[in-house]
């Protein structure tokens, strides 16, 4: 009897899911029973207002008739109306007052040159006092008088993408009191006027991108209290003034993407405290340095994707983000160097891309500084599958805190991809699957490797300017670094680095003798050691190396690869009238003080060498040296100075020399 019920009850509810959806399909197809215009479609359909909210209205749909006016007869209860792709340039407002209920007129991908072809010529008298959406992307607007559109007071949404709007009336929008979305991307506006919002007090988006703006005005936005979502992509920033942002103090989502920022906008970030969602995908970053993301303590997402410059992450880049859930840092080419400590108190961290970059290992430190992470993805890198990956082969990488026990639970993290994430190297491991690779397969310790992508092979540089070279190592026992001049001299101190277990240093110096002259101290470079099996590397004390010729490595290259690194890096430097050097070797202001310094060269915290003023002496090779107990590694850069009177070639050969 029981089975009999539920086969029943089974029946009843497939048959109501069936009438459900049957009604559904003819409300959408059903035509609107009334007299439509010739060519156009009347209908019932699906209608979303500006909050979101879905509901059926009668629609009229004369989209792509050729129309030069407007059709007749429209019917009196037209809610929607769409005449996308037709060929209007002016519209008699009085046939469209005849329609009470007008909530949508869409009229993009038209021939509309000026606003006062659509609206009442008397402002005084509302034209349209339902209308909520007015679409007029894609015409031929060019500028906006002021009270531009005063006789719709009922507007919440206004779409003027893809125009040529070049100039706007400082109060063009007043009237629009009860607006919430705006877009005005995709014009030709060059600076941004702070009168344009003060009439707005309900505006939630702002999309801005797509303009040639290069400098955003202090307390631009300050009118916008209520914006929630501001796009400023595309637009060729370089940078941001410290109070560009104040006064957004509800703003949630905020995209820079597609810029030409250099440096992370932090001071002007900080004045938005309920931000939540931040994009800098595809800006010229070269580094994210101590700092850029520190106390953004509603931020929920991150991206810094698409950045052709990006070459490291640096320690405690990414501080104090206690609701950070996900991170993206993916395909960004040049990308090889993650500090072992770049990411602190990022308690709820549980997501993290980084795949699609040149990263060879994520030391163990980054893991276990995640207490919450689930998911990583690093499929598409070159990984390095030696002592930097061993916590992959354990079982549980790090531990999680449970709230209710108040004890540490095991916590597996799941690689996106693991099919795709695979070992390039030790050789013996080389395409295999990391997820498979036993702990025994992996060494306990390994040598230094300073990342191919970190150094060019040269830079040119102006007399007179600063420039800083950036070089990073991971191995374990962690690395220290130090750099070789052009004369011979060292430059470095007992202890450069900030990781967790600093190594050794036989070779430092005392640190009240940061410099060393070449007759008193020549320049000993450690022997090159090739690549062996885990396990195998027999210790020798590094001291007893003899010197060789700087820019060799440990892990060596062929030289065709130097000659291919050659033509990716000198594609990206500027002309010499420029007059700047590469975004690799950019000038720097440190968060800590220097290890070094002197009137000729600062060395700052993790290995960054800094000429204060280049002069022509200060031309030629350079060599950055990451060595641990185990070993070392080399990676050279030639330092070309332009001058009066010395050609390119000259210069570099000079360097060589």
């Amino acid at each position: 009897m029981l089975r009999v019920s539920m086969v029943l009850l089974q029946r009843q509810l497939i048959l109501c899911v069936w009438v459900c959806v049957s009604s559904a399909l003819v409300v959408h197809s059903l035509p609107w029973s009334i007299s439509c215009p010739v060519g156009c479609v009347c209908q019932i359909k699906p209608w979303f207002s500006p909050q979101s909210m879905s509901r059926e209205v009668p629609t009229v749909d004369c989209n792509n008739l050729f129309l030069t006016q407007l059709p007749s007869p429209l019917p009196l209860d037209t809610h929607t109306l769409c005449l996308q792709s037709n060929l209007l340039s002016a519209l008699e407002t009085s046939l469209l007052q005849t329609l009470p209920n007008l909530t949508e007129l869409d009229l993009s991908q038209n021939r509309f040159s000026s606003v006062r072809t659509l609206t009442s010529t008397q402002p005084q008298t509302p034209s349209l006092r339902s209308l909520l959406s007015l679409h007029m992307e894609e015409n031929q607007l060019w500028s906006l008088p002021p009270a531009a559109f005063s006789s719709l007071p009922a507007l919440q949404e206004l779409f003027l993408s893809h125009n040529q709007l070049a100039s706007l009336a400082p109060r063009a929008f007043s009237g629009l009191g009860s607006l919430l979305r705006l877009h005005l991307n995709n014009n030709h506006l060059t600076s941004i006027d702070p009168l344009w919002f003060t009439t707005l007090p309900c505006l939630q988006v702002l999309m801005l991108g797509g303009n040639p703006v290069e400098v955003l005005p202090e307390r631009g936005f300050q009118a916008l209290g209520s914006l929630r979502s501001l796009v400023l992509g595309g637009m060729g920033l370089k940078g941001l003034p410290e109070r560009a942002l104040e006064g957004l103090d509800s703003l949630e989502s905020l995209s820079f993407y597609d810029n030409l920022l250099t440096t992370v906008p932090t001071h002007a970030l900080r004045r938005l405290p309920g931000l939540k969602f931040l994009d800098l995908n595809k800006n010229r970053l070269s580094l994210v340095q101590t700092g850029d993301f520190r106390d953004l303590v509603h931020l929920t997402e991150l991206g810094l994707n698409n950045m052709e410059e990006l070459v490291a992450i640096e320690r405690a880049a990414m501080e104090n983000l206690p609701e950070l859930t996900k991170l993206e840092i993916t395909n960004n080419p040049r990308l090889s160097y993650i500090h072992p400590q770049a990411f602190f108190r990022l308690s709820r961290l549980e997501s993290l891309m980084l795949n699609s970059n040149a990263l060879t290992a994520l030391h163990q430190h980054t893991v276990l500084s995640l207490p919450r992470l689930r998911e990583v993805s690093l499929h598409s890198n070159p990984l390095r599958c030696d002592c930097l990956f061993r916590w992959v082969a354990e079982e549980h990488p790090h531990t999680d805190a449970n709230a209710h026990t108040k004890t540490q639970m095991p916590q597996a993290v799941r690689f996106i991809q693991p099919q795709a994430t695979l070992c390039s190297e030790p050789p013996e491991l080389r395409a295999r699957r990391v997820r498979e690779v036993s702990i025994t397969e992996m060494s306990a310790s390994c040598l230094p490797l300073i990342p191919p992508g970190i150094l060019p092979p040269y830079v040119r540089v102006r007399e007179g300017e600063k420039l800083a070279l950036h070089c990073r190592a991971l191995a374990e026992p962690q690395p220290t670094i130090y750099w070789v001049t052009p004369s011979g001299q060292r430059l470095g101190s007992s202890n450069n680095t900030h990781s967790p277990k600093p190594a050794s240093r036989p070779f430092s110096k005392p640190a009240s003798r940061p410099f060393s002259k070449p007759a008193s101290r020549p320049y000993s470079k450690p022997a090159s050691r090739p690549y062996s099996k885990p396990g195998s590397r027999p210790y020798s004390k590094p001291g007893s190396r003899p010197y060789s010729k700087p820019g060799s490595s440990l892990n060596s290259k062929p030289a065709s690869s130097q000659t291919s690194n050659y033509s990716s890096y000198h594609s990206h430097l500027p002309s010499p009238a420029s007059g700047n050097a590469s975004v690799l070797f950019s000038s720097l202001t440190p968060s800590s003080p220097p290890l070094l310094s002197s009137s000729v060269y600062r060395l700052l915290p993790e290995g960054t060498l800094e000429i204060v003023m280049v002069t022509s002496r200060e031309a030629g090779l350079y060599t950055c040296v990451a060595e641990n107990t185990l070993g070392a590694d080399t990676h050279s850069v030639t330092v070309v100075v332009q001058g009066p009177g010395r050609g390119l070639r000259q210069q570099m050969l000079e360097g060589r020399g």
